[in-house]
């Protein structure tokens, strides 16, 4: 089947109406994946819906309480935003991986989650600052945290007919810091062989009040290791502190083994990046970088 229509509407329910009499459409947010799956001839859609002309879609806006990401808000402009870059700058940094700056002009954080690849950067870091998915469809608005949204490679919970408005993050305690860090086999534009994403909140004393850790490309999804969480809070961040939650992301590994690396390999990888990713979230608090 080829495209025989490229709709763009302007408003969320003419995005809805315009799939539902679509037959078989695909949204289409930046458009770096589902191209490149139309051209390997995996994605077969008959009817593309683009979405950058919804202003829901494209809002970026920061409240009191709270950080609105349209689902189709580029990578480019989440990382140069100067606030965003502050608040989240685990998630600037794992944006940041996405590609070229040229694609980043593209890409949006919602679609890098839609297509739920488990090696995508930014997914670890969503779940790492307690990201929710806002969702419309033909039954109403729904939410659900980013991790409850992926049920397996290239698999999420959308229903039929359902679109990813928008991501909301909360917006961070005082002294929160998080952090992203991933490996690949080159130095640029690769896919992570693992990932991990962190937050922290810590007292005056450096004690940890809070935590979020996330895994990526080391399982069928990304994963919330809440062990590895509970593991850190209430502790200084001392060494037997770490090791246990780097022994619990190790655990909740399920890695395949592949030509860039074996299964063995990644579990030990996660684990390192783990404890480098909570130093350097840690630092960020104790330099002053934090929220």
């Amino acid at each position: 089947m080829a495209v025989e229509e490229f709709l763009a509407p302007r408003t969320l329910s003419e995005a809805q109406s315009a799939f539902a009499a679509g037959g078989e459409a695909s949204w289409l947010a930046g458009g770096t994946d589902l191209l490149v799956g139309i051209r390997l001839g995996v994605r077969d859609p008959r009817c593309v819906v683009d979405l950058k002309h919804i202003p829901e879609l494209m809002a970026l806006e920061i409240e009191s309480d709270k950080v609105h990401i349209g689902a189709a808000v580029s990578a480019f402009d989440i990382v140069r935003h100067p606030q965003i870059a502050q608040m989240y700058p685990g998630l600037v940094e794992a944006l940041d991986l996405i590609g070229s700056t040229q694609i980043q002009g593209r890409c949006s954080a919602g679609g890098n989650l839609c297509n739920a690849s488990p090696a995508a950067d930014s997914i670890p870091a969503l779940i790492a600052n307690g990201a929710v998915c806002k969702i419309a469809g033909p039954r109403g608005e729904r939410s659900m945290s980013v991790e409850q949204f992926l049920l397996g490679p290239n698999q999420t919970a959308l229903d039929e007919g359902e679109l990813l408005v928008a991501l909301v993050l909360p917006r961070p305690a005082a002294s929160t810091a998080d952090a992203y860090l991933r490996l690949t086999p080159r130095t640029e534009m690769d896919i992570a062989v693992a990932g991990t994403g962190v937050s922290i909140t810590l007292d005056e004393s450096g004690t940890c009040l809070a935590s979020r850790v996330a895994i990526g490309a080391v399982a069928p999804t990304a994963l919330l290791v809440e062990e590895a969480s509970h593991a850190l809070v209430g502790s200084q961040l001392d060494e037997a502190a770490v090791s246990a939650a780097v022994a619990a992301v190790r655990a909740a590994a399920a890695p395949i083994s592949d030509k860039r690396g074996s299964a063995e390999y990644r579990t030990h990888v996660i684990g390192v990046l783990l404890a480098r990713a909570i130093r350097r979230a840690q630092a960020r608090i104790q330099g002053g970088e934090a929220s």
